[in-house]
């Protein structure tokens, strides 16, 4: 079987995981690398041994020996390329979050279903190795039903600036950034009920706190001082169909006394928590038990649930198979993160 010939469209920080990933699969081949910036381009061509190198994805998409795309760039672009990727016949994995809007959601949704081609989100953490396990846990029912969620993905000093911290580009902050991550990953492992509806709080009291001495946090290519028009700190209340919940809050900056990620579900059988790490509440003979599983892996991978994700969106363009994370469900997510932002807006709950 000749292997997937794959362009990677933007050469930003993420894009390292994509391009590594790649490199490993013998199912495909780095074909072409894009980007605005052509030295940059030029330089991770260099590193994978790429042949072709482009400044303008569109010239990209006409060559007839690229098979697929992984769209690696600003989230205000995600959806143009996508859909015109989609149009030029390629299969597309594009990063998290699908895009900015509901509205730009269903307009990649529509190409997906007009071009008959694969598109995977970029929902990394349901490819994190003991996320899989323990999917296989709830498939099984071991946890009964979920109908209980919390997650915090929490920065105290952790504002990337450049793109990250400007509403157009990106679509908010750490939100629509980092706690998208989160809300998928509890979505994923509730069975993805419908969401209902959405109660938000977003908050700009402590800005970038590029002030701030004494510590260094990552900063984007573009890092700027001066800019910053996204939300530092965020909460919702998500309600489910059936009268599920889930409770999230998520930072890039806030007096907190350390950085924290903690997600846990609970079900009428038993719970988990998945970050800090892995472990399983149960109940046996009239006891509580925690287990934690013989694993090789204490916490999220990072390497691992890229390689996990690129290899599945190969194997899905290879044998026809629809992705675990299908532009329906972006489409989902959208519409929380745009509810949760026009709730806080509102000061209202907002129906979905």
């Amino acid at each position: 079987m000749n292997p997937v010939r794959v362009a990677v469209i933007g050469t930003g920080s993420i894009s390292s995981m994509h391009l590594n990933s790649y490199f490993k699969n013998r199912q495909a081949e780095l074909a072409a690398v894009c980007d605005l910036n052509e030295e940059r381009a030029k330089q991770a061509a260099e590193k994978y041994g790429v042949e072709r190198t482009y400044t303008d994805y569109r010239e990209l998409l006409a060559d007839p020996n690229i098979d697929a795309v992984s769209i690696c760039t600003w989230n205000n672009s995600h959806a143009d390329i996508s859909i015109a990727a989609l149009e030029a016949g390629k299969h597309v994995l594009v990063e998290k979050p699908l895009c900015r809007t509901v509205e730009e959601a269903l307009r990649i949704q529509d190409a997906v279903n007009a071009s008959g081609k694969t598109l995977q989100v970029g929902f990394v953490r349901r490819y994190d190795p003991n996320a899989k396990m323990l999917r296989a846990f709830v498939d099984q029912g071991d946890f009964g039903d979920i109908y209980f969620a919390k997650a915090s993905s929490i920065r105290r000093l952790g504002n990337p600036g450049g793109w990250f911290a400007d509403m157009n580009r990106s679509g908010g902050g750490p939100l629509i950034d980092i706690g998208v991550h989160v809300i998928d990953l509890c979505w994923y492992m509730m069975g993805r009920p419908k969401p209902v509806s959405v109660s938000g709080n977003t908050y700009r009291k402590l800005g970038n706190r590029s002030n701030v001495r004494h510590l260094s946090f990552y900063k984007a290519a573009d890092y700027d001082a001066e800019q910053n028009t996204v939300e530092d700190m965020a909460n919702a209340l998500i309600r489910f169909e059936g009268g599920a919940s889930l409770l999230v809050d998520v930072s890039f900056t806030l007096h907190a006394k350390e950085d924290r990620t903690a997600v846990a579900l609970f079900g009428d059988r038993g719970g988990f928590e998945i970050d800090p790490e892995t472990i399983i509440v149960t109940e046996k003979h009239d006891t509580i038990l925690n287990i934690k599983p013989q694993t090789d892996y204490k916490e999220f991978q990072f390497e691992a649930a890229f390689q996990n994700e690129i290899d599945h969106f190969i194997d899905c363009i290879l044998n026809g198979q629809t992705p675990i994370s299908p532009v329906h469900d972006g489409v989902e997510i959208m519409k929380i993160l745009c509810g949760i932002y026009e709730s806080a807006a509102k000061g209202v709950e907002i129906r979905l």
